[in-house]
């Protein structure tokens, strides 16, 4: 997970667990004037509007007195929905079995992403058997720049 992505991650973790949510990860796209920072909660009774407008105005307030992120951005709070994302460690875990998509930071086996299924994870390695294949490639966390459940 990038610096930022993590420093807002502690700074917001607290606020969000005492509302009654798990903040399961932070996504930030820098894109000039069109940038957007992305807060994902989860909770056991699942996510509706009002569960997103409450932690949005209460993240916001705390984004503004802290300022952590230099020029101008767009708040989403939303839940993880179907083809859900994947942050930690503990998330892969929770879905080993499941299909998944991988993108990598840089090169990874001759790749740049990966479709497969979650086959175990092992301190931060990560074994994903891919679709097509069946090939197993043991992937480093923090090789990883994005990646979510799939349908297929």
């Amino acid at each position: 997970m990038a610096r930022i992505q993590q420093q807002l991650v502690e700074m917001l973790a607290p606020t969000v667990s005492a509302l009654g949510y798990e903040l399961l990860g932070i996504e930030y796209i820098a894109q000039g004037k069109h940038s957007v920072l992305r807060v994902f909660i989860d909770s056991e009774k699942g996510i509706n509007l009002e569960d997103c407008q409450l932690v949005s105005g209460q993240v916001s307030g705390i984004l503004d007195v802290e300022d952590p992120i230099a020029g101008e951005y767009s708040l989403e709070v939303s839940s993880p929905g179907t083809e859900r994302p994947l942050f930690t460690i503990e998330h892969y875990k929770q879905f080993t079995g499941q299909p998944v998509f991988v993108r990598f930071y840089g090169m990874v086996e001759k790749r740049r992403k990966l479709k497969g299924h979650i086959v175990a994870v092992e301190g931060n390695n990560i074994t994903i058997s891919e679709l097509d294949t069946e090939l197993e490639f043991v992937i480093d966390i923090d090789d990883i720049d994005k990646a979510n459940l799939i349908i297929v």
